[in-house]
Parts: structure tokens; C-alpha cells; sequence
């Protein structure tokens, strides 16, 4: 489901350039990809030191902080702070041309477990094909998705550059449901 809000490509990209010297930290379950893909925590539950622990978005946690990465990134503060609920982790997650993210679910996300998990592109290109139940989600730079993970999901990144997406992991609140309710009304 897009969200209907919508944040500036531009800005989005020069915060991520701002991080061009941040390592990425390889992603930590191995067997669900082939290639690179990988992740910049910018907010990860709290007392985590390890960028594996950083990057991970425990789903029983309830205690997040914002890393020190997040300093160097004014409007990806402003594109977070537009979500008026709790705010779990939120990763930069990239996935380099020729990688591929197999088929799997995300146990606990979906909106019926009271925590979403919200994808915003950041960079992005025709031949990156996300598949949500086998059906392609074709996302664009700067628009806002909810994808109910639970189900089962791929990517390919078929293309010359780079996908990354900011992922936001946040409470279902009242505020956040209401764009769900929205859409239940319409249909």
C-alpha cells in the first residue's frame, strides 16, 4: 500500500551522500540473499555497539536510540520525525546491482501485529523488481510504502546502480492506522 506522503529524491540522496565514508555492514541472514545487500543503522535499539546488533530491528524490543550515522543526515531526521508514532529501528538497506534478496518472509510484520515496517526508496532504478506474493511493487524514489512482510517477498536488483531504501520499523499507533482505515473506507 503507498502511503500518501511523499519526501524530496533530492534531499533523500544528499543525506546519502553525506555517508558516502560509513561501512555497511553486510547483512546478517546470509541464506536469504545472493550478492551484496546490505545496511547503515540510523536508529537501533538502545546499548547496541556491534553493527550486527545495530542492525538488527528486534521485534520484541521496545527501547531505540539514534545512532551517531543519523547526525550527519538533517532531512532523513525531518522524514522520520514525520511519523507521529513510536519510532523503532530505521536502516538504510542497500541492494548493489546484480544482488538478489530470495524469496522469504519477515515473521511479526505486519500491521495486524502492531508493528509496520515502512519502505522509502532512496535510490532506485527501472530494472530493480520487488515481488510482494509474486506480484512486481514498483516503487519510486521518494514515495512511501507499507508492505505487509509477513507474506512472502523477493527482490532482484537487475540494474547499473545501487537500491536503498530507508526502512522505517514503528509501533502502530492511532495516527499511523488511520492510513489504513483510509483505505478500508475507499474500498
Amino acid at each position: 500500500m503507498q502511503l500518501p506522503l511523499h519526501f524530496d529524491p533530492v534531499l533523500l540522496r544528499q543525506d546519502l551522500e553525506a555517508l558516502a565514508a560509513t561501512p555497511w555492514t553486510a547483512h546478517f541472514v546470509r541464506q536469504n540473499y545472493e550478492g551484496d545487500w546490505s545496511v547503515i543503522p540510523l536508529r537501533c535499539m538502545a546499548g547496541e555497539k556491534h553493527p550486527v546488533r545495530m542492525i538488527y530491528s528486534d521485534p520484541v524490543a521496545t527501547d531505540f536510540v539514534d545512532t551517531p550515522f543519523l547526525e550527519a543526515c538533517p532531512y532523513f531526521r525531518e522524514v522520520i520525525a514525520t511519523f507521529d508514532c513510536p519510532v523503532r529501528s530505521v536502516r538504510l538497506m542497500r541492494l548493489t546491482p546484480g544482488s538478489v534478496i530470495k524469496e522469504h518472509t519477515d515473521l511479526d510484520m505486519g500491521v495486524e501485529s502492531g508493528s509496520v515496517r515502512i519502505h522509502i526508496p532512496v535510490t532506485t532504478n527501472p530494472d530493480v523488481e520487488f515481488l510482494l506474493n509474486r506480484r512486481r511493487v514498483e516503487m519510486r524514489e521518494g514515495q512511501v510504502w507499507y508492505l505487509r512482510l509477513g507474506d512472502p517477498h523477493a527482490v532482484a536488483n537487475r540494474g547499473a546502480s545501487d537500491r536503498v531504501h530507508l526502512v522505517l520499523d514503528l509501533f502502530a499507533n492511532d495516527w499511523l492506522m488511520g492510513f489504513f482505515e483510509a483505505v478500508t473506507v475507499e474500498a
